[in-house]
């Protein structure tokens, strides 16, 4: 399928036209197999597109758009009016992004010094307005959304960012570069979220938190200093986990966070537990947050830091 490309004046020859001209070709509008159908465009006449991007054929783009080079984007994704995409960058099907965004950007990382790097967004995402992208810092390196993520508007996703599956990102949450969401994490409003910070799976943060440190899977944190709270058992809940995995994941909140268990020994007593897939994500988080490079963990409330050895 050849890559969409036009400006205004190709859009309003293609609509005074009587017949689909071959050289534009169906990425830029289609009729019905029957031909019995009306001519229906899919990209507006004011939006502005690169003819080296590829849009697949049903793609629509809004009043105002602009599209850049090395833009790939895949079936049936929505672009909005006013968005902004250049690449390199890689959008998958049925996303829908919507007014103003602005997605594959330069980093805003002074060790950026123009090399070959990568939006990555796989399919149906929402992607609301204002919401910025910026590709990542590294020759060959990838900002990266998964699939079926919500990202509410003013979110800024930076550099070398990972958001894996059904997460979502509540209005104005600034991500630091490199920071990692598991996923199916959710994160409230206006907040900030450290450089090299991981966010684990079924996590749950509250809103206008300052999170410098990683966030445990399945855990609710919140305050300013960000401190665990409880386990984030609504959100378990409505994923549907089994009632015997909640229970053992409610003993390991214990272990935790409402002893004095030392880091190890917290571990060791996780051990005792059983072998659940939840518990052996949990223990790997944990075990990764004391790594060279990672932060440690955010605290439990009014207790010893489960990170911290004794």
């Amino acid at each position: 399928m050849p890559a969409a490309s036009m400006d205004g004046s190709q859009y309003n020859s293609l609509n005074q036209s009587n017949a689909l001209p071959q050289k534009l070709g169906p990425a830029l509008a289609y009729q019905d197999s029957s031909g019995d159908s009306p001519l229906k465009t899919l990209i507006h006449p004011t939006a502005v597109i690169h003819p080296k991007s590829e849009l697949h054929h049903t793609v629509q783009v809004g009043a105002y758009a602009v599209i850049g080079a090395h833009v790939k984007v895949g079936p049936e994704t929505i672009i909005g009016a006013h968005a902004v995409l250049e690449g390199p960058c890689e959008i998958g099907a049925q996303n829908q992004i919507f007014t103003g965004a602005a997605i594959g950007m330069e980093p805003q990382d002074l060790k950026f010094v123009g090399e070959p790097t990568w939006v990555k967004i796989g399919d149906n995402n929402l992607i609301r307005e204002y919401v910025t992208i910026n590709r990542a810092t590294g020759a060959g390196e990838a900002t990266v959304i998964g699939d079926g993520n919500l990202l509410m508007a003013y979110v800024h996703v930076a550099h070398n960012c990972v958001i894996e599956d059904q997460v979502v990102i509540a209005n104005s949450v600034a991500l630091a570069g490199h920071v990692h969401i598991e996923s199916r994490a959710r994160l409230s409003g206006v907040l900030g979220v450290h450089q090299f910070v991981r966010i684990g799976r079924h996590a749950m943060v509250g809103g206008m938190a300052r999170i410098d440190r990683d966030v445990a899977p399945y855990m609710l944190v919140e305050g300013n200093p960000a401190r665990v709270r409880t386990l984030n058992i609504v959100g378990l809940k409505r994923s549907g986990m089994d009632s015997a995995d909640l229970q053992i994941l409610k003993k390991a909140f214990r272990i935790l966070y409402r002893s004095d268990l030392s880091f190890k020994d917290a571990l060791e007593k996780l051990e005792l537990l059983g072998d659940s897939e939840q518990l052996q994500h949990l223990r790997r988080f944990l075990l990764l947050s004391q790594m060279p490079g990672r932060r440690g963990l955010i605290p439990g409330k009014g207790k010893k830091g489960v990170s911290d050895e004794s």
